[in-house]
């Protein structure tokens, strides 16, 4: 079972990620906070101060086109907010 899915890489966490050192992921419903901290900590060798976590739900929409209605939802999933300690950062960027 793979807990960290992929990391989230939007603008609001790339500021939090530069004034907080905190990052974003999406990872398994079903792993907890400790879990996810040891996970974190041996992907990328960095020490976890804190993890919040929140389950987002799946969303239902309704588009209404020329071709008739078009229902459809988002997928729900979990994301973990990761704190680390100071000094200690994540660079997603560098297997690109």
């Amino acid at each position: 079972m793979s807990t960290i899915i992929k990391p989230i890489i939007t603008e609001k966490i790339t500021k939090e990620s530069e004034q907080f050192n905190r990052f974003g992921f999406v990872v398994d419903k079903k792993a907890n906070k400790v879990e996810i901290k040891k996970a974190v900590e041996k992907a990328y060798g960095v020490s976890v101060v804190d993890v919040n976590t929140m389950i987002y739900r799946a969303d239902r929409t309704t588009k209404y086109t020329k071709s008739g209605v078009i229902s459809g939802k988002t997928s729900a999933y979990k994301k973990a907010i990761v704190t680390l300690k100071e000094g200690d950062t994540i660079d997603f960027y560098t297997n690109i």
